[in-house]
């Protein structure tokens, strides 16, 4: 259970920031003052502060420095009635998680809350299944991926062949890898292989070896991917692209356990543990003749199906540190925080390149950056805007692309860029202009509504 620390002058307040925390399932202690919180984070560990901004005495920007030398790492929210950007910014630059100004809606503040709790569990000190399993690569503490973390405990032990399902970005070759880590060939290669990378005149040759003027072009012996991985692990990705004539030598390895060098009539022996993934239903591929039944029982002795990232959005921002952290490294930068907006847009989004994709996001906004606060706009790289759209018979603004090829030409976030703004002024039109039932509609918060009217240059 978290708890954290409010931090208020006004009783009214503490006490219905308390009630709301431990309805919330968090354990709350207050503090009437500067002086009393900062004996209290000396004497206690807490997940996150609450500290309203202007208080007799020490203040909230006070506090939240002098709690900043005795725990580094302990986030603060800093609540404001007066809603100034001055006070927003001060708060940020002293090393605030986010801000928050009175009155607030009650999801604003439980939305935050769950964020910067979440961002503190990436800390070392906390104790998350990929910590406890040791898997420094793969990033998650949600149900579906403790359940992940647990099957990769039962399998790796084993020498069963191993099939993973996921779609693209959903990190199935970090599993694999961890896999392999964890198996009792562990001291041997991990060899990966790109299926589809490959052509198909090459693929025999590439698995199995070739043997000196075997064919046009083979000059010298050489060693294949299987052989390289005998008593490790060979890492079969876009296994869904395999030719027919592959899948049948590919089985034939899989039954016997031995094969020849193109060229050779010695037969090898090998003993290599198959891992194997894909992004197809390959189910669907064998009814539709396109993959060998009996070469699927014999990759998938166990199946491990990947979430997509849009089933375990609690992981977000976990992985949202994790890459500020990688590329604030990479760029050399102090680690940027991620504003509230923006974490809000990526929580919105259903992310269809997965962790991938999210990476690739982080990465350019960390590199977009120009302090240390990352905001939404600094989520994309796309900042123009299409022609207005023409419009049709009832006065509704209508799409025009008339094919595939310009949509393509126009790209994804430039396409939702457009739709959104559609949305949000149907939306506004509907309800007379009123952001605040606007964003009823469109469930979604009024800050959140408030920013894309403001991006979109909206009324």
């Amino acid at each position: 259970m978290s708890t954290i620390l409010v931090v208020d002058d006004e009783l009214s307040m503490r006490e219905f920031l308390k009630i709301l925390l431990e309805k919330e399932g968090y354990q709350a202690v207050t503090a009437s003052d500067g002086e009393k919180a900062l004996k209290a984070i000396a004497m206690q560990e807490f997940d996150l502060v609450i500290s309203d901004i202007r208080m007799p005495g020490m203040g909230g920007l006070e506090l939240l420095d002098s709690a900043k030398k005795v725990t580094p790492d302990l986030p603060f929210i800093m609540i404001t009635a007066f809603a100034s950007p001055e006070d927003a910014v001060q708060a940020m630059k002293h090393g605030a998680y986010d801000y928050i100004t009175k009155p607030f809606k009650l999801s604003e503040i439980k939305s935050i809350i769950t964020s910067a709790i979440a961002g503190q569990a990436v800390d070392p000190k906390h104790s998350t299944d990929a910590a406890r399993h040791d898997y420094t690569n793969i990033i998650g503490d949600s149900p579906e991926m403790r359940n992940i973390f647990d099957q990769i405990e039962r399998i790796a032990p084993t020498h069963a062949n191993v099939l993973i399902i996921g779609e693209s970005g959903t990190g199935k070759e970090l599993v694999a890898q961890a896999i392999h880590q964890k198996s009792r060939g562990a001291h041997n290669n991990f060899v990966p292989i790109t299926c589809n990378a490959i052509p198909e005149s090459l693929f025999e040759s590439e698995l199995f070896g070739h043997m000196k003027g075997s064919f046009t072009g083979a000059s010298s012996n050489k060693i294949g991917l299987f052989e390289l991985a005998n008593n490790g692990s060979a890492f079969l990705d876009e296994i869904g692209e395999l030719t027919p004539l592959i899948q049948t030598k590919l089985l034939r390895v899989l039954q016997e356990r031995e094969f020849k060098r193109v060229g050779d009539t010695k037969t090898i022996k090998v003993n290599v543990r198959i891992i194997s993934a894909t992004n197809r239903d390959l189910e669907q591929e064998i009814l539709e003749k396109r993959f060998r039944e009996d070469l699927f029982y014999r990759l998938a002795v166990v199946p491990i199906r990947m979430p997509p990232l849009r089933e375990r959005k609690g992981d977000v921002p976990l992985l949202v540190d994790h890459f500020l952290k990688k590329y604030s490294k990479t760029f050399e930068k102090d680690a940027p925080q991620l504003s509230s907006y923006a974490m809000e847009v990526l929580m919105n989004y259903d992310f269809p390149g997965n962790v991938r994709e999210l990476e690739n996001i982080i990465e350019r906004g960390v590199a977009l950056s120009t302090s240390n606060i990352i905001l939404p706009e600094s989520l994309t790289l796309s900042t123009q805007r299409r022609s207005a759209p023409e419009q049709d018979s009832s006065g509704n603004a209508i799409f025009t692309m008339t094919s595939e090829e310009e949509l393509y030409d126009l790209g994804l976030e430039k396409a939702t860029s457009i739709f959104e703004k559609k949305m949000i002024e149907l939306a506004l039109k509907k309800a007379d202009n009123s952001k605040m039932k606007a964003a009823e509609l469109l469930k979604i918060s009024f800050r959140s509504i408030r920013y894309k009217v403001k991006k979109y240059d909206i009324l």
